[in-house]
């Protein structure tokens, strides 16, 4: 499937801001089964923009745009085909050994409550890794409800999974807490989603994990959804959580109250739809 993405991030300031730091990681890399075939980030403010690989080698793009500015528009527009490969990911840019990924994190730690679940869950696995993951996707799929009022970007996987309720972050934290409290590694990825329902237009990206299986290596889960990963699935970038794979990230000087505004289209290509 060829992927067409258009995403607009629009801040406003109520003040002029002195200043603006950004991190973006918003552009993917190739790997096996998935090609970029266009790209592109235009930032509103005459500004360059460094690009360099960041510790998990992901592209990362940052800029300093100088004020007075009372407004400020990242665009990122591009196609990227990809292809079915049952969720196992190859050609990717390893830094660091799977073992890593065992790494907790303040949003990824697992209390007494994940451990319990993810042991109950695994138990007639028999050490089956790829059963044992695919039992965790089912069992978080059926137990977390999507719900984007009771969380929000700081909450850790264990008040999540004590809500039973949050986002497609917080359904890919409690996995990857509850992987790892049983010795998978296990890690975080951004990017983003085509429905299959028509819905085109979106207010945020979209999260899912992959988990490492000895002799196929990572293999990528979308537990929200209860599946794994597809040609729906464009992979921007990976970390131990949210804070390392964020799409945006920065810092603003002066100014007081800011209104973001997130637009994005996830959409088949047009001319590939015409086949």
């Amino acid at each position: 499937m060829r992927i067409r993405i258009q995403h607009d991030t629009t801040y406003r300031y109520d003040m002029p801001v002195a200043g603006v730091i950004q991190t973006l990681r918003l552009t993917p890399r190739n790997h096996d089964g998935q090609y970029v075939t266009s790209w592109r980030i235009d930032i509103s403010a005459d500004c360059p923009l460094a690009c360099h690989l960041d510790a998990f080698g992901n592209t990362t793009h940052t800029f300093t745009a100088d004020g007075p500015l009372d407004e400020l528009i990242v665009h990122v527009e591009g196609e990227v085909d990809i292809e079915d490969t049952n969720g196992v990911i190859s050609g990717t840019l390893e830094r660091f050994p799977p073992s890593l990924f065992l790494r907790e994190t303040s949003l990824t730690e697992a209390d007494d409550a994940i451990r319990a679940f993810a042991r109950q869950t695994t138990a007639a696995t028999s050490g089956d890794r790829v059963a044992t993951l695919h039992a965790l996707v089912r069992a978080l799929h059926d137990e977390i409800a999507f719900d984007t009022n009771p969380t929000h970007s700081a909450t850790t996987a264990a008040e999540a999974f004590a809500l039973k309720r949050g986002v497609c972050q917080d359904i890919s934290h409690i996995f990857i807490a509850a992987a790892r409290s049983i010795g998978i590694p296990a890690r975080y990825i951004s990017g983003y989603f085509h429905r299959a329902d028509g819905v085109i237009e979106q207010k945020a990206g979209h999260a899912w994990v992959e988990a490492f299986v000895p002799d196929l290596g990572w293999v990528a889960f979308d537990p929200t959804n209860g599946i794994s990963a597809t040609d729906a699935h464009l992979r921007i970038a990976v970390g131990l959580d949210y804070l390392s794979a964020a799409p945006v990230r920065g810092t603003r000087y002066g100014g007081r109250n800011e209104d973001l505004d997130v637009h994005i289209r996830v959409e088949q290509a047009m001319r590939q739809s015409q086949n």
